[in-house]
């Protein structure tokens, strides 16, 4: 299915803890083996393949797994990429580490990466990072959360009768 709508250039790298799914590799298609928060297994593949234009995690769906997976490769996507989480309904369920508000679900992460990409409006109550600098976008969905990287134009605070220059 990602061949047919990637497009016959795209190089897929799929990473998946169950070594069965190796089988899956074919033209186009590279299976690593391994869990999703080994921070190690997805530096060496950045390494192998180079920086990604796309990451979709589809992993585990525990909060842990995902955070940790998105501190590893969010910094590494190329400078126009496209970050997407999906089944983010887990980031209410017990289970899965979240809980409706839960300290450390990726929800609630979210949240502050909101007031992060808008921290140069913030009049200095929260820093700039390097976030706030490549994040063009976020956009949410029913248990989806999509981020756009890109390049900003400087920012100006509205003020009434002044020049913003």
């Amino acid at each position: 299915m990602w061949k047919r709508f990637l497009g016959p250039h795209a190089r897929i790298i799929g990473v998946d803890i169950n070594p069965h799914c190796a089988a899956f590799k074919e033209d186009q298609i590279e299976i690593r083996i391994g869990h999703q928060s080994d921070q190690a297994l997805l530096e060496s593949i950045v390494q192998e393949f180079g920086q990604p234009d796309v990451v979709l995690d589809d992993g585990s769906h525990v909060m842990s797994h995902i955070q940790s997976t998105f501190n590893t490769l969010y910094p590494r996507l190329r400078r126009n990429g496209v970050y997407f989480v999906e089944d983010l309904h887990t980031a209410y369920w017990d289970e899965y580490e979240g809980g409706y508000k839960r300290k450390g679900s990726f929800i609630e992460a979210c949240k502050n990466y909101i007031d992060e990409l808008n921290a140069q409006h913030t009049r200095n109550a929260l820093t700039p990072t390097e976030f706030t600098f490549s994040t063009l976008s976020m956009h949410f969905y029913d248990s989806i959360v999509v981020f756009e990287k890109g390049r900003h134009t400087p920012k100006y605070a509205p003020a009434i009768g002044k020049s913003p220059v």
